[in-house]
């Protein structure tokens, strides 16, 4: 039986929002790396079908929705319940993280979540425009917040495996390729440096490139989104328009890409849906493949991060975009759903530890356009060796929730930071604590570019000269 860590003493109420495919999985991880009275934690979800993991564990569970309207009055009381520092931690869907953040903070308690979830309603807006369905939208209101109030109780924003924990990738990975090119560079200790480090070393963009190839034993049902996370909020971010972080190195655009007029503009968006989209990748194991250009904030907090010079004119930003393929039965679900006209499945289903056969969920960046070419660094996480390490998920639910057990060990060692995203935190202690959780974690140099395996039967618009251009990346 392997010994755990312990990272520290949680001394006031755990209140956990949301007990889905990734609020089952990280709560064992609470309990296995925190001290924390268990008299104090509470569970509040709108389901109750998992709740007898929390009664058994006698845990308190409140088996209701939070709302705009009620959440004041819902989360009071826990927070303020005794003495010490409460912790929020919110892994659900359609609650607004914004005004918990700030609610959190006006209590002194901590805060983590894995998305900046907007209340319901949001996605589906048709009133509203596409640039304000954006996650480009929800994040300027995180950093404006963060920009009006600074410094006080950390609350940590978007801290899952994406966003999340490939943004410490991509520093493991710029590290790698300054050692392996032979750049005479130190570890950076600022955002300033970070960005420089990148544009020495002639990095044109990011994928977040994954590819899902979890089974299940059964075929996927007619009529069923099935996926290995929330199926909802995989809905969800599929239908926002597809979003990318908006590089220097770039040429083209497409005819239907808009630019946002306020913010960090770092972005852009497509009047499209980001799970209609695909783009040109590369993982390691299936080599070259086709991923859905989903909107994620790690490709605008990575843009952003990395740009050199002003923000409206600047001397370097790179490209960066998720290209995500899914577990196969999630990609049928996307055709079938699009296929009747974007109107989602009567049933869900999320594939559990014990249906799926065998498969790997490799998830990590791929950092394009240096002098190696392209360089994958990530994690190789298969569902034989989720089992072992931890119970009620699956190897995607545990890149998750072991990025949120990270983030709430940097919280509690970093209490006052403020509002953070993984971008800004110290990725060599986040991945220390998450890389025991995440199976061989290892980069591959290739050599392949987006010009490879076309069958060139027809004539195509491409950008020969430049072969990373996001020309050539879309698929058209």
């Amino acid at each position: 039986m392997k010994t755990w860590p312990i990272y520290g003493e949680i001394t006031g109420p755990i209140v956990m929002i949301g007990f889905g495919s990734i609020g089952r999985g990280t709560l064992p991880l609470i309990e296995r790396h925190f001290k924390f009275d268990k008299s104090r934690l509470v569970v509040i979800d709108p389901s109750d079908a998992d709740r007898k993991l929390v009664d058994e564990r006698g845990y308190a569970f409140v088996h209701q929705a939070v709302t705009k309207q009620n959440y004041r009055e819902l989360l009071l009381p826990f927070l303020t319940a005794g003495e010490g520092r409460a912790f929020i931690v919110n892994l659900s869907v359609d609650t607004g993280s914004l005004d918990l953040m700030k609610f959190a903070r006006e209590n002194g308690a901590l805060y983590i979540d894995t998305v900046a979830e907007p209340w319901l309603g949001f996605y589906f807006d048709k009133n509203a425009t596409t640039a304000d369905r954006s996650n480009y939208a929800l994040r300027e209101a995180v950093r404006t917040e963060k920009a009006a109030s600074p410094g006080g109780p950390t609350a940590v924003s978007c801290c899952g495996a994406n966003p999340g924990m490939v943004s410490w990738f991509v520093k493991a990975a710029l590290l790698d390729i300054a050692r392996d090119t032979g750049a005479e560079a130190e570890k950076p200790t600022t955002r300033e440096g970070w960005a420089k480090l990148m544009q020495s070393l002639g990095v044109h963009g990011v994928h977040i490139a994954e590819r899902d190839t979890q089974r299940s034993r059964n075929p996927k049902p007619a009529n069923v989104f099935v996926n290995t996370w929330s199926v909802e909020g995989f809905i969800s971010e599929g239908l926002q328009p597809a979003e990318l972080g908006w590089g220097t190195k770039e040429t083209w655009k497409p005819d239907n890409a808009r630019s946002h007029e306020k913010g960090c503009l770092a972005a852009i968006y497509l009047l499209q849906a980001g799970a209609n989209t695909r783009v040109r990748t590369w993982c390691p194991t299936p080599g070259a493949q086709y991923g859905f250009l989903v909107t994620h904030n790690e490709a605008i907090s990575i843009a952003d991060y990395y740009t050199v010079g002003d923000k409206a004119a600047p001397e370097f930003r790179p490209t960066c975009h998720y290209a995500y393929h899914p577990a196969n039965d999630a990609v049928l679900s996307l055709h079938e759903m699009f296929g009747a006209e974007g109107r989602k499945q009567p049933a869900q289903h999320i594939l559990d530890e014990h249906e799926i056969v065998d498969g790997i969920d490799e998830l990590g960046v791929l950092v394009y356009g240096h002098a190696k070419n392209a360089y994958w660094y990530g994690s190789q996480l298969s569902i034989e060796e989720t089992r072992v390490l931890a119970p009620y998920q699956n190897a995607t639910g545990l890149q998750v929730s072991s990025a949120v057990l990270a983030g709430m060990v940097w919280a509690l060692e970093n209490p006052m930071a403020g509002i953070v995203e993984a971008d800004e935190m110290d990725h060599e202690r986040c991945l220390e604590v998450q890389t025991p959780y995440l199976g061989p974690v290892c980069g591959y140099y290739t050599d392949w570019t987006p010009l490879e395996g076309r069958p060139g039967l027809f004539p195509e618009d491409i950008d020969t000269a430049n072969p990373w251009a996001f020309r050539n990346v879309l698929v058209r």
